[in-house]
């Protein structure tokens, strides 16, 4: 398993270098200030968050995804701005892959009471870097005690206009499969980190960066939806596993072309350092958060095309099964 099998090492133990109070020693109120003064919103610091009325004609979003410290990151590998940044990330890329537009996130999270509070303060900051980008806001969550570093993101989307959502059954056969981001890249990058840490040749710390804070491109989910998708998805637990479902849901098949999904060669360099098979991180790894999609028409405007939909019930590579087909399961 490549993707989220971090293994635990242990209680939390905090890079030295953020040093001062912890949540233990100022409190839940003054590290909710602490949050507040580096995710600044006009809407949070009340009991709930009011958001604007939806335009007319639009509907509501959400969908919530948590982090774990061990499972999902690890402290001596990520900095808390980019685990703030990938938990922005990991939400709104659901949101887009229905075809709406972010427009809040909430943030609960439990931390043992030794977490600095600039350590917290740098997770806050994250996430605020991450909505700005969007033009969201965070806008409210909580904050516990517990024995490990976890955080928990909600995120409100506005999904405007007529055309229906992007749900994950309205494939069809004859239509593209249609991919943007990268695939293979989060991957790559956590079996660098698993070998060296992030004590890797320079020019592979792209993939590390790809996997302790992956990237997604505001907007290309609703450019999908206006542009004819009918379908689509993110990423986020292996390129077959989330193609299958899709494939199962819409009672379509799906064949890749391999020459559209070839890993490129900063992930191949990274397998000839690890002697592993580069296919095997494309295939099954998952937590790129690239958005795919099926469409009747020319790829969208930042997407390209991977593949067809056909009659049948799976998912091929140039007709034939594909040579991994794992992915990321919680249990």
């Amino acid at each position: 398993m490549y993707v989220k099998s971090i293994e635990r090492v242990g209680v939390t133990s905090f890079p030295a270098h953020y040093s001062g109070p912890t949540l233990g020693d100022v409190g839940e109120h003054r590290a909710i200030e602490a949050i507040i003064a580096a995710a600044p919103s006009s809407r949070n610091g009340d009991d709930a968050a009011v958001l604007s009325h939806a335009s007319p004609n639009s509907r509501a979003v959400a969908t919530t995804d948590m982090l774990i410290e061990g499972r999902h990151f690890r402290v001596d590998w990520s900095t808390p701005e980019e685990i703030g940044r990938k938990s922005i990330v990991q939400n709104f890329a659901d949101i887009e892959a229905m075809g709406a537009r972010p427009i809040a996130a909430l943030l609960a999270v439990s931390a043992p009471p030794h977490t600095p509070l600039a350590y917290l303060r740098g997770i806050a900051e994250g996430i605020n870097t991450q909505v700005g980008a969007y033009s969201a806001e965070l806008v409210g969550g909580d904050l516990t005690s517990g024995n490990d570093l976890v955080l928990s993101v909600t995120a409100i989307g506005s999904l405007g206009g007529s055309r229906p959502e992007l749900t994950l059954d309205r494939a069809r056969p004859g239509q593209r499969v249609v991919a943007h981001g990268r695939i293979g890249w989060s991957a790559a990058g956590l079996a660098l980190l698993e070998r060296f840490g992030r004590r890797v040749p320079e020019h592979l710390l792209p993939l590390i960066d790809a996997h302790c804070a992956p990237a997604l491109t505001p907007g290309r989910g609703v450019v999908a939806r206006a542009t004819g998708a009918t379908a689509m998805t993110d990423n986020s637990d292996g390129l077959i596993v989330d193609l299958s479902t899709i494939a199962r849901r819409s009672g379509v098949g799906i064949d890749l072309h391999s020459a559209d999904i070839m890993p490129p060669s900063i992930v191949w360099e990274a397998a000839e350092l690890l002697d592993a098979d580069p296919w095997e991180w494309v295939l099954t790894g998952g937590e790129d958060h690239t958005l795919l999609a099926t469409t009747a028409g020319e790829p969208p405007s930042g997407f390209r095309s991977i593949g067809r939909v056909v009659r049948g019930d799976s998912v091929t590579i140039d007709g034939a099964a594909p040579r991994y087909g794992h992915g990321w399961v919680s249990f």
